[in-house]
């Protein structure tokens, strides 16, 4: 069933009716054949005009548009001002004389997605920066302090904050300038680096174009930064997080040091290896707590929970060949006995303490089969990505389902493209030693992350389809336009 997306407008557009009109908008003016349309195509935009009197610059808009989305969706043209057209959108029951405000390049490419914040009605009293100059322009030229909130699109922190920002610049308009910039993409990086921007968003505040302070740890409504906006102060210190080991936990806490005295004292011993950044981990302790409670305050106990801070005991956990977290081993009599990647809760935990079975042989993994996927990590991401024109990343990890779905469908894309020198499939473990390091770097906040870079420059988020279908489009999508610019430079020529 075709997606309709309406769009109705005053343009005035008499020459899309003339010979040079782009052969790939439609011009509907039958309702058999717009039925016919929307039977046919997947995705269709549908542009409906009052008359039709105008230039080349309209046609040159929808045009371009019409190219840009080629593949992921179609513009249709109705003109309510000719007597068949007119018909048609009584038909439909169509108004063209309102108006709508949004990008139809985002719009096609993500329909079902929020309009860009620049778009939206609500955000208006927030003023928004496009380039680098005009930055440095509002700085130059205020009077009033500024609140900038550097965001990237994708960010879920920043769609939560876009309201509330919105709200405190309404609250506090006529007084202070609150200001949004999009500095995800690689141009701004001098900026970001300049002004301490690590992760997203980041708040800067600036009075006569100097930058005082960042906006961190005052909370997050309105009244909040309206408050703070009226006495300025430098970010209050985070309230350190307390280590796992310096908590009430029943899980008995180990060393470098006090490792192997500890397992020549428990003859069965389940040992969980952790990071205090790693989330799965975080995920895992509550339910890790409660099994201890239970196994190593009983009497009879089959066994005991202890714990090791793999960031700070290096030298046991490079002698286990500790690369991911967590990572669950239990040891008996001192000796490593099993891997046990599937314990992840209290229950599991407990009933393979009363019953130590091996675990099943482990899957391979992505990385171990053989496919034209390039399998990247830290140490040679940024090198891989700059030596290839077209390059779309999976970011993921071994134990997410979406991922699993995706991998197959990725994997025969890569497969289909493996001749073509100028383009990568390539996929990162976000999981794997430093990569998590990387993973947020790149922006990743779930899995699986899919982007775009050129020559090693980031460009957009992929959102499309996950199946082969949509991988192989994206790309054959890109290499046309290559090849439409070579023609393009011969006929110039």
């Amino acid at each position: 069933t075709a997606r309709v997306y309406l769009v109705t407008s005053v343009w005035l557009l008499s020459v899309l009716e003339a010979v040079k009109v782009s052969p790939l908008i439609e011009k509907v003016s039958d309702h058999k054949d717009f039925k016919k349309l929307l039977r046919t195509r997947t995705n269709v935009l549908v542009l409906y005009t009052e008359t039709a009197t105008s230039g080349d610059s309209h046609l040159k808009l929808l045009s371009d548009v019409a190219q840009t989305v080629k593949g992921q969706g179609t513009i249709a043209w109705v003109n309510c001002g000719d007597s068949e057209g007119r018909k048609l959108c009584k038909k439909v029951k169509v108004d063209p004389s309102s108006k709508r405000g949004r990008s139809m390049v985002a719009f096609l490419k993500d329909p079902s997605g929020p309009p860009l914040w620049e778009e939206n009605p609500e955000a208006k009293d927030v003023v928004h920066i496009e380039t680098e100059k005009d930055f440095r322009k509002l700085l130059k030229k205020e009077e009033r302090p500024v609140l900038m909130m550097f965001y990237a699109p994708w960010c879920g922190v920043c769609k939560r904050m876009q309201p509330i920002f919105q709200q405190a610049a309404t609250e506090t308009k006529g007084k202070y300038v609150l200001a949004g910039m999009n500095v995800h993409p690689a141009e701004f990086d001098g900026l970001k680096q300049e002004y301490g921007v690590k992760g997203y968003p980041t708040f800067c505040y600036f009075e006569k174009g100097k930058f005082l302070h960042h906006y961190e740890n005052y909370g997050a409504t309105a009244k909040d930064i309206a408050d703070w906006l009226k006495n300025p102060q430098p970010p209050q210190p985070k309230t350190p997080e307390v280590p796992w080991s310096e908590t009430d936990s029943a899980v008995f806490h180990l060393s470098d040091e006090s490792f192997d005295s500890f397992l020549e004292e428990h003859p069965a011993a389940l040992v969980m290896f952790y990071a205090p950044w790693c989330g799965h981990c975080k995920k895992m302790k509550p339910e890790y707590d409660e099994a201890a409670e239970i196994l190593n305050k009983g009497a009879d106990s089959p066994g005991v929970l202890a714990a090791v801070d793999a960031t700070v005991h290096k030298a046991v956990s490079d002698r286990f060949k500790i690369s991911g977290f967590p990572t669950v081993k239990y040891f008996e009599k001192g000796e490593e006995k099993y891997t046990l990647p599937q314990l992840r809760n209290k229950d599991k935990i407990i009933e393979f303490m009363h019953n130590p079975q091996a675990p099943p042989p482990p899957e391979q993994s992505w990385e171990e089969k053989p496919s034209s996927v390039s399998h990247l990590g830290s140490e040679d991401f940024r090198e891989a990505l700059k030596k290839k024109k077209h390059a779309l990343v999976m970011f993921y990890a071994p134990w997410c389902p979406h991922c699993k779905n995706a991998v197959p469908h990725f994997t025969t894309a890569a497969e289909l493209f493996k001749e073509d020198r100028k383009i990568v499939y390539a996929a990162v473990d976000c999981t794997k030693g430093q990569n998590h390091e990387l993973c947020k770097q790149e922006g990743v906040e779930g899995y699986p992350t899919f982007n775009y870079y050129n020559y090693g420059k980031f460009v957009e988020k992929y959102n499309g389809d996950r199946g082969e279908a949509g991988f192989t489009g994206f790309m054959r999508s890109l290499r046309g336009r290559d090849q439409e610019k070579v023609v393009k430079r011969k006929e110039e020529l």
